[in-house]
């Protein structure tokens, strides 16, 4: 094995251990040990993050923010990594926001500048657009962190019509049309909920909570995917052409929609009850572009809130 292989090896080694002698990587390196501390030594200048303690306890530890090792790329890898993070370019917050401008630099200037033109000219030709939501997610973060830890937490939280405290237990998260959203089974509900993490006020405590105890699902793409076959109301609402281009671009409705040779289209689907509300204020702007035919309950719902809108008016008269 030559040095540079060694070295190579030595950080995916360190990597996993975290706590090491340089005995240990003597024996494993089949090396000796002055030849491990001049390896140890060249990778800290690199910047590799190594602390050393002395004693007959002592030897290295990793720090916390660990170095990966070297990682080669191709020219459409490389490519790939930039048109992926693209993508969040438009959004707001992000869990790792610094951190992936940082990386973002550091891969773009080891790259030849051949290689950084090309990446230039995609970041100015394509865009996956997002409306600006002007909604900060300041706790965007923390919430990630409890989420992926598997944690409880008691949060402050201010809905459409009141602010309240609950305790709730992160399924994960997910991004749609420019808002973090995350599904949480809420303890004061006893059911699942979904909340707006730019609505989350504050995290009071965050724990840990007894597994096995709650109905949660072990993952978001299996709650998501739960929720795309849940099927409280059977929907259709018929569509002009105008309608149709607005319901293309709202992804949930999209799922649905079918579009007829001759104009128009139809929004055919089952839907829960949870986005029963949120259809009739999305399908309300649309005015005759849109005529809910099912279910009775949506229908009654757009009712209810022209009624509000009409009695809203008259009273400015």
């Amino acid at each position: 094995m030559s040095k540079a292989e060694r070295l190579i090896e030595m950080m995916i080694t360190i990597n996993a251990k975290k706590d090491f002698t340089v005995g240990e990587l003597a024996n494993e390196f089949s090396v000796s040990k002055r030849t491990i501390l001049r390896d140890l030594q060249e990778l800290e200048q690199a910047g590799f993050p190594l602390y050393s303690e002395v004693g007959a306890a002592g030897g290295y530890h990793i720090l916390k923010e660990r170095i990966l090792p070297p990682i080669v790329f191709s020219e459409s890898e490389a490519k790939a990594v930039f048109f992926a993070c693209q993508a969040l370019q438009y959004y707001r917050d992000l869990p790792f926001e610094q951190e992936t401008i940082s990386v973002l630099k550091k891969f773009l200037n080891c790259l030849p500048l051949d290689m950084q033109n090309s990446i230039t000219q995609i970041q100015n030709k394509v865009v996956f657009w997002i409306p600006d939501r002007h909604c900060d997610s300041p706790l965007l973060k923390s919430m990630f962190l409890v989420a992926i830890n598997r944690h409880a937490a008691t949060i402050r939280y201010s809905s459409t019509y009141s602010e309240s405290t609950r305790t709730i237990i992160p399924i994960g998260l997910y991004a749609m049309n420019g808002l973090w959203y995350c599904p949480a089974y809420c303890t004061t509900a006893n059911q699942i909920r979904v909340f707006r993490v730019d609505r989350i006020k504050e995290i009071i405590e965050e724990k840990s909570y007894p597994k096995g105890k709650y109905p949660i699902p072990m993952s978001i793409q299996e709650y998501l995917e739960k929720t795309e076959v849940k099927n409280d109301y059977h929907m259709k609402i018929q569509l002009t052409d105008i309608g149709v281009k607005r319901c293309e671009s709202e992804c949930l409705l999209a799922s649905g929609l079918k579009t007829f040779p001759m104009g128009g289209g139809i929004i055919d689907m089952e839907i829960n009850y949870a986005a029963l509300e949120w259809v009739a204020d999305y399908i309300l702007p649309f005015g005759n572009n849109a005529t809910v035919l099912e279910p009775v309950e949506l229908i009654k719902l757009i009712q209810q809130k022209i009624y509000e809108l009409h009695q809203h008016y008259c009273s400015l008269e």
